[in-house]
């Protein structure tokens, strides 16, 4: 995200029309774009992950030639949320936290919760590698997509919560934000066939 167009008019002493003007230049550059109601932020094309097969969002994007990376912020057993526990079936768990990153710009927040009896023989190198599903050492059946959305008005009040899944085998996840037009479904998900 840029400073609103009110900041940058104050931080470079120019009116709000001159201001408009040069983002309005930058953008036919390409280099930025506007959404009513969001500002202006660095534009750049979607990360897109398809799910129907197991793999990673950071192969996809080094076989579209950017530059894929994960830091984790966070690597510890503790006891499992209340949502957590009901997914998974048990109390204790190995949660992992991470950045991911392409070219440098971080796009995801993943947080990873595991069996802590599956994640025991896991480090923190093993996690900031590999994906999980080639670490546990078990045959893997096929995922579900579960999207938790929370949705704000213009002020940043959050109005909506929502959440959503879909079967891995039907849907393709496209980060395409930032985007405010009204939808009852997650932007940037595309049903495929």
């Amino acid at each position: 995200m840029l400073p609103s167009e009110a900041e940058l008019s104050a931080e470079f002493d120019a009116s709000r029309v001159t201001i408009r003007r040069a983002l309005e230049l930058v953008r036919d550059e390409g280099l930025i774009d506007a959404r009513q109601g969001f500002g202006w932020f660095v534009s750049s094309e979607p990360v897109r992950q398809h799910l129907e097969t197991l793999g990673t969002i950071e192969a996809q994007l080094e076989d579209s030639g950017r530059h894929a990376e994960r830091r984790v912020e966070e690597f510890a057993f503790a006891s499992a949320p209340e949502r957590v526990a009901a997914v998974l079936g048990v109390t204790d768990v190995l949660r992992v936290k991470r950045v991911n990153l392409a070219d440098g710009e971080p796009f995801a927040v993943v947080t990873v919760w595991c069996p802590a009896d599956l994640g025991r023989s896991l480090s923190l190198a093993d996690v900031a590698e590999r994906p999980f599903y080639e670490l546990l050492g078990v045959e893997l059946r096929g995922a579900l997509l579960r999207c938790e959305r929370v949705t704000t008005d213009a002020r940043g009040n959050r109005v909506l919560m929502s959440e959503h899944r879909f079967p891995a085998h039907l849907t393709e996840f496209v980060v395409d934000l930032p985007q405010a037009a009204p939808s009852l479904t997650p932007s940037g998900l595309r049903l495929v066939e």
